[in-house]
C-alpha cells in the first residue's frame, strides 16, 4: 500500500508557507507583547506624573497663604508709619498694578501662540507634497 501524504523526517525543512505562518504568528505575538509593555510603561509613568502633580498642587496652596502672610505683614508694618486703612489701601493698590502688569504681559504672550497652528510644519508638509507631486509627474 502507497501512501500520497509524505511525512517529513526530523532533518526536513519547513516550506515557505509554514515559514510565512510562524513568522505571522510571531510578529503578531511580539507585537502585542509590545504594545502590553508599553501599556504598563505608560501607567507606571503616569502614576509618578500624578504624584509630582499632587505635590506642586500641595506647594502652589502653601505659596499661596505664605504670600498672603506676606502681604499681611506689609500691611502691619506700613500701618506703623499710616493709618491701619491707609496701608491696606497702598498695599491694595501695589496688588492691583502688579496684576495689571501680569495680566498684559500674559495677553502679549498669548497673542504670540494664536492661532495655534504649527506653521512652520504646515509649510513642510506642504514641501514635501508639492516634491511628491513633482516625482510623480516626471
Amino acid at each position: 500500500m502507497t501512501s500520497t501524504h509524505t511525512t517529513r523526517g526530523p532533518e526536513a525543512r519547513p516550506s515557505i508557507g509554514e515559514l510565512v505562518a510562524t513568522l505571522s504568528d510571531k510578529l503578531s505575538q511580539l507585537i502585542r507583547d509590545e504594545i502590553r509593555l508599553a501599556k504598563a510603561e505608560m501607567a507606571e509613568k503616569a502614576k509618578h506624573a500624578a504624584i509630582g502633580v499632587g505635590l506642586f498642587v500641595g506647594a502652589a496652596l502653601l505659596g499661596f497663604f505664605a504670600l498672603a502672610v506676606l502681604i499681611t505683614t506689609a500691611i502691619l508694618g506700613l500701618a506703623n508709619a499710616v493709618p491701619a486703612w491707609l496701608a491696606a489701601l497702598i498695599v491694595g493698590l501695589v496688588l492691583l498694578i502688579i496684576a495689571a502688569v501680569l495680566a498684559l504681559l500674559g495677553k502679549k504672550a498669548v497673542s504670540q501662540g494664536v492661532p495655534p497652528v504649527p506653521e512652520r510644519a504646515t509649510e513642510g508638509v506642504k514641501r514635501d507634497v508639492d516634491a511628491i507631486k513633482e516625482g510623480l509627474s516626471s
